[in-house]
């Protein structure tokens, strides 16, 4: 299978994790710390919610890029990549998304 380009990025972003915050938005949110990172997906989140309620369907795309953007900066932060989420929904896969949460709240 090609090389997808969100590994591309993935790795991209990893790159810049020692990068110069002068220089590099990735170095600079690296800098600012996990919190930061988070709150800055949050705002990218409702971002996306309200694209995808108001406007057209390109400003979805170009705000879910946002979204999808800066969950791997804080994937990477955490020391996690898509291969970690990939093998989480690989292990939901033929599980149903009700008996799923269920488990998760024992």
């Amino acid at each position: 299978m090609a090389d997808d380009f969100l590994d591309t990025l993935e790795a991209t972003i990893r790159a810049r994790k020692g990068a110069d915050p002068a220089s590099s938005y990735v170095a600079k949110l690296f800098g600012k710390g996990r919190a930061k990172i988070a709150q800055k997906l949050g705002e990218e989140a409702t971002e996306t919610v309200i694209a995808a309620v108001s406007e057209s369907p390109q400003a979805l795309a170009s705000e879910a890029a946002d979204l999808v953007f800066h969950l791997l900066v804080l994937l990477a932060d955490a020391g996690l990549s898509l291969d970690d989420v990939r093998a989480e929904l690989r292990r939901r896969e033929g599980v149903s998304g009700i008996d799923e949460k269920a488990s998760r709240s024992n």
